[in-house]
């Protein structure tokens, strides 16, 4: 029984040895395996870097898009401000008619129900343009030269010394629309 005994034992250890070596013989499947494992790690990492990107890009988007919103708004207030200024620039010149013509009516007694008229008319567009943004620049004689809002028509020797380089006199009046130059006034400065 002994004999039995010790071939048995034999054959277990065998058969454990087998077991062992089919265990640790396949160093594929471990390969294969940590393979597998870095290929997940790669992946999660690639997925990770792409969400990063399209959350960048979206950002980058959003952000572009609210630049044009504001743009184009301010755009559009600009245009709208400024809409009337093709207008307003074309009757200048009726309003500069209208006052040629109260100079000249004004001395006339005949034409005085003609006068008053013209001058009601007057008033109307002057008051209607003003609520639209149309103002007349304060240019007197005797005031500074500015080319930021005068036009120098004609030079001329001044009257006085007090005169030479200022303003002696205002040909056409000049306008703004709201805060921009619509019209430069065209003036004679004294040299």
């Amino acid at each position: 029984m002994t004999e039995d005994k010790t071939a048995n034992e034999e054959v277990e250890r065998d058969i454990a040895e087998e077991n062992e070596v089919k265990n640790s013989a396949n160093p594929f499947e471990e390969l294969e395996e940590e393979k597998e494992e870095k290929e997940q790690e790669t992946e999660e990492v690639n997925v990770s870097v792409a969400l990063t990107e399209a959350k960048d890009k979206y950002l980058r988007l959003y952000a572009e898009f609210e630049n044009y919103r504001r743009r184009t708004s301010k755009e559009r207030l600009e245009l709208v401000k400024t809409a009337s200024g093709d207008i307003m620039s074309a009757l200048l010149p009726v309003i500069d008619d209208f006052e040629r013509s109260l100079d000249i009516f004004k001395e006339n007694e005949a034409v005085a129900p003609m006068y008053e008229g013209i001058q009601l008319v007057h008033q109307k567009m002057i008051k209607i343009l003003e609520q639209k943004g149309l103002t007349r620049m304060d240019v007197a004689q005797g005031s500074d030269f500015d080319s930021e809002y005068h036009e120098a028509v004609v030079q001329t020797p001044a009257p006085s010394e007090e005169l030479k380089g200022k303003v002696v006199d205002v040909i056409e009046s000049g306008y703004f629309l709201g805060e921009k130059v619509l019209r430069y006034a065209k003036v004679v400065i004294g040299s």
